[in-house]
């Protein structure tokens, strides 16, 4: 790619709303896929050096500081591999921990859009393939007659407006991290918080994730947002001993802001949600408040979601306790609504995979100028 004169340079990139996320996603043909490439490029992209993100592309919040690099797959079974980022937000650096299943859904919209895979009948499916956990998503678009849309009818709780109609399907969604559903071992953990033993489960589905008993730390699970962040500063430092007690890090090691997801689950209880919605007790099984990025998550990731779902098999689960075993759809109370995921079986019980859906609509493409001089495809 051809440089400007002077100290910014031009990369082209889509921004598409997958869920209740927005994702800046980039052809692998145009920006390297390199992580060391990219840890250049898209904290500056972004403006993360500032937590407003005012000089770059990014909205200063967790659910829209978020990146993917996209290109064909090699393997036969799959048509995209992407790497999705975590992009900082005052912060100068990517968390590549996880993955994300609201970019995952934005993936897939945007392979149909860009040719990589062609619309057939009225459902495209999509084979992802994710390179920050090795996980293997498929994604099935609403494509009516076979023409790729620009719009849709489709909505999800969190976002007012339509989108095109996106089922999500994580295969074999257990251990992405550290290749066990119970990396502790135990169905249920005990860590000490100021004095006091917090029960809560740590699973490896999706993303890893700490999911504490809301009782035991003073709360519901059915908190307003502004509740929920104030008890936060105090629940931090559980995450940070989760990931030690997960072996998702040393005890001398930072702390990365993205993984293990943390979030309190508590009994079905009446609420209202971020946008004064009642959201009625019968309505839900389980209430969930995650934190995304040492903030609120205004509703719930998607790998969170595979979390909750993935401990609810979990006998004796901080989850199982409240739920039971599912023997069908989980609806899970999230400040933004109820999102409902389905868990997917085996014969023993075990679990293989989670459906979900959602929308997405591409927001707009564009020419992103980068200050300094990021690596390019072509020239790292």
């Amino acid at each position: 790619m051809a440089t400007t004169h002077g100290q910014v340079e031009p990369i082209r990139g889509t921004l598409v709303r997958g869920g209740t996320s927005k994702c800046w996603l980039f052809d692998a043909t145009e920006v390297s896929p390199e992580r060391e490439a990219l840890e250049r490029v898209w904290p500056a992209a972004f403006g993360s050096a500032d937590a407003k993100q005012l000089d770059g592309v990014g909205a200063g919040t967790s659910t829209t500081s978020k990146a993917a690099v996209v290109g064909s797959a090699a393997a036969e079974d799959v048509d995209v591999q992407y790497t999705f980022g975590q992009v900082g937000i005052g912060d100068r650096r990517v968390e590549w921990g996880s993955n994300c299943g609201n970019c995952a859904t934005a993936v897939g919209l945007y392979a149909v859009h860009n040719g990589f895979v062609s619309p057939h009948g009225d459902d495209t499916r999509v084979r992802m393939w994710n390179g920050n956990t090795g996980a293997r998503i498929d994604a099935v678009v609403r494509t009516p007659g076979g023409i790729v849309p620009r719009h849709g009818g489709a909505v999800v709780p969190g976002v007012t407006g339509h989108g095109v109609g996106v089922d999500l399907e994580f295969r074999h969604p257990v251990g992405p991290a550290t290749g066990r559903l119970l990396p502790s071992g135990n169905g249920l953990d005990f860590l000490n918080l100021q004095g006091n033993s917090v029960p809560l489960s740590l699973v490896d589905a999706g993303a890893p994730a700490a999911l504490l008993d809301a009782e035991a730390v003073g709360l519901t699970g059915t908190e307003p947002l502004p509740r929920f962040a104030e008890a936060l500063h105090d629940l931090l430092p559980l995450r940070a001993e989760a990931a030690v007690r997960m072996g998702l890090r040393a005890p001398e090691d930072p702390v990365d802001h993205a993984v293990p997801k943390l979030g309190v689950v508590g009994a079905p209880a009446d609420y209202h949600t971020a946008e004064g919605k009642p959201v009625g007790a019968g309505e839900f099984d389980i209430a969930v408040r995650m934190a995304s990025m040492h903030a609120p998550h205004p509703s719930i990731g998607l790998t969170s979601v595979v979390a909750v779902l993935a401990a609810a098999v979990v006998p004796g689960s901080t989850v199982e306790r409240i739920t039971g075993a599912p023997d069908g759809p989980l609806r899970i109370g999230t400040p933004a609504g109820v999102v409902t995921g389905m868990p997917v079986l085996d014969a023993e019980g075990e679990l293989t995979g989670v459906r979900l859906s959602r929308s997405a609509r591409v927001l707009a493409e564009a020419t992103i100028y980068v200050p300094a001089a990021p690596v390019l495809a072509g020239t790292a």
